[in-house]
């Protein structure tokens, strides 16, 4: 076994833009229906952020809807409003305290936001497309006024987190919401400039891109992170190819951003679209464009050893999930020689020792295969 101080998850890192992290690990984005019905921060929130904070360099928040009709949980964090902002401070505060770097996501949830969390009762969407699945409801196409102001919200929610005090932001490019919606061929089929070819299904995220790093010159220090997360691929047919995704972190990765964040289940799974390409989709990425801007690996890297291999493949950051919820301290039984004691399992009787709101609690007890729950 490695020395518990030599894994090279453990060591230092600079970020592109200048912030300095303590190691190469950061909490993943995840979402745990905890905030107020307004999106305001709540204590159980904040609780369970303190409880996560301080082993990993860097937490990154469950995703924060940038306009009302962007909200795609019930009960998410809310970064629409300017009144939301004590709360989103209290939040990066607590992060801080711990001594963890503090990064907002910021997405909207496009087709995918539920019809009774949105005005009308009507999601929206690049093209009026519905997603493939049971009771899935049509969404309405975005005009290009609307569109506009999406991107200039996106602006916004930056300005708001750097007055509430976090470190930076991510990018919600991924797991089928607006950004990704219109980078998709299943989900947009416009014929003017916001879809169509390759160059103009890429319009929509590059100009979310840009008002992200305007904002953030505008209103942050230097230093301020800028990650931007994406899913490798779609299985529908028109959907999002590697070779869709290998062109799109290329261009991303001329853009003055900290980190390619890319979200899968599992580091080494292979393609979604043609089971006999088992290479990694995030092996893929970094082999592509690792050498101009870091490539966050993530997903299912239990153990240390297992970290330490996913390192091995050239990423030079890894994110962790639901290593987190299960193991709160895993840095820290790291550091202090305990890798043996690490919880990889979670028990039905720890909620309250992991400090788990009630609505994740429920989700993640009562998903099947989405956690190894026992009841020990």
């Amino acid at each position: 076994m490695t020395a518990s101080n030599n894994y090279s998850f453990l060591q230092p890192f600079t970020l592109p833009r200048g912030q300095e992290l303590k190691n190469r690990v950061f909490l993943a984005p995840m979402t745990n229906f905890a905030s107020k019905p307004d999106g305001e921060v709540s204590d159980e929130e904040i609780a369970y952020y303190e409880r996560r904070s301080g082993g990993a360099s860097v937490v990154v928040t469950a995703c924060a809807n940038v306009t009302e009709d962007g909200k795609g949980f019930k009960d998410e964090i809310g970064v629409h409003r300017d009144d939301l902002i004590p709360g989103l401070a209290r939040l990066a505060d607590a992060i801080k305290a711990k001594g963890s770097k503090a990064v907002l996501q910021i997405f909207h949830g496009g087709r995918m936001c539920p019809p009774e969390l949105v005005p009308d009762n009507t999601p929206v969407s690049a093209s009026a497309v519905a997603p493939v699945r049971e009771g899935a409801v049509t969404p309405r196409a975005l005009e290009k006024d609307e569109i506009n102001h999406i991107i200039h919200s996106f602006g916004e929610a930056v300005r708001r987190a750097a007055e509430a005090g976090f470190d930076g932001v991510e990018i919600h490019g991924a797991n089928t919401y607006l950004i990704q919606q219109f980078f998709s061929p299943h989900s947009n089929i416009r014929e003017d400039e916001w879809g169509g070819s390759f160059e103009n299904r890429t319009r929509f995220p590059l100009a979310v891109t840009e008002a992200v790093l305007n904002a953030a010159e505008l209103h942050a220090d230097d230093s301020f992170i800028v990650g931007y997360r994406l899913s490798p691929e779609e299985a529908e047919n028109p959907g999002i190819t590697m070779e869709d995704t290998l062109a799109l972190s290329e261009i991303l990765s001329s853009q003055p951003l900290d980190y390619l964040h890319v979200s899968v289940q599992n580091f080494w799974s292979g393609s979604m679209r043609n089971e006999h390409d088992t290479s990694s989709r995030v092996a893929l990425i970094q082999e592509k464009i690792g050498s101009r801007i870091p490539v966050i690996g993530v997903g299912s890297l239990h153990t240390p050893e297992e970290a330490e291999k996913a390192m091995a493949s050239g990423v030079p950051l890894i994110a962790l999930g639901r290593e987190f919820i299960m193991e709160p301290d895993w840095i820290e039984k790291i550091v202090n020689g305990k890798e043996d004691t690490i919880q990889t399992t979670l028990s039905v009787h720890d909620q309250k020792k992991l400090v788990i709101p009630d609505a994740l609690w429920q989700a993640v007890t009562q998903t099947p295969g989405w956690f190894p729950v026992t009841d020990k």
